[in-house]
């Protein structure tokens, strides 16, 4: 299998930290691709209608993309204990953490092209502050919320390459008065998995 990849996307990594920790990264090849929404690249967009990564080719099947559906496939591929729960109430719990990572890496996408990716003149600075309003109510959230204790599952996969990314673009962060999140987070980010992953790189508008 060949992952079509970003180096700096929060989504790519998310699908590529989820093959370390189910045990399976070494039954895929990494091939980075840049993308953006103002610039076009054919190799992905031959793969997948939307243009973007993560994109997963399997050798004589169609290509899977999206990293939800990524990590679901790669949750198929391995016998030791689902990182997706199959059902009751920790199913849900997990992909509820999930829908909150992709809101952050949404919002942080959002903030970005508002402040450093659209020309100045278009940029609307309400329309930043609402998405950073979103960031830090759901740190707090998830400072109420999040349970530390719970085995490994996608929804911390998911969260902790959000936050990652999230310091890593330098924007509105989650630490000041956050204790339980960031000792969390720096204990997550200190796993084989995210060290085997690290981000680089800059975004080509």
């Amino acid at each position: 299998m060949k992952l079509l990849y970003q180096t700096h996307s929060p989504y790519a990594r998310k699908a590529l930290v989820f093959a370390h920790e189910a045990g399976i990264a070494g039954r895929i090849g990494v091939v980075h691709q840049e993308t953006s929404p103002t610039r076009r690249n054919e190799r992905v967009f031959a793969e997948n209608p939307l243009g973007k990564v993560p994109v997963l080719l399997r050798p004589g099947l169609p290509p899977i993309f999206d990293s939800d559906v990524i990590c679901a496939y790669f949750d198929t591929l391995h016998d030791g204990r689902p990182l997706i729960p199959a059902d009751g109430e920790a199913r849900w719990q997990a992909l509820r953490l999930q829908a909150v990572a992709q809101g952050l890496a949404d919002a942080g996408i959002a903030i970005r092209w508002e402040t450093v990716r659209r020309p100045q003149a278009l940029r609307y600075p309400p329309l930043r502050d609402g998405y950073a309003d979103k960031l830090r109510s759901s740190y707090d959230w998830l400072e109420r919320e999040l349970d530390a204790a719970a085995s490994i599952h996608v929804g911390h996969i998911a969260l902790a390459t959000a936050l990652d990314w999230l310091e890593f673009r330098e924007l509105p962060g989650f630490r000041e008065r956050r204790p339980r999140l960031a000792a969390w987070f720096d204990a997550f980010a200190a796993r084989p998995s995210m060290r085997a992953t690290p981000l680089s790189g800059e975004t080509h508008d």
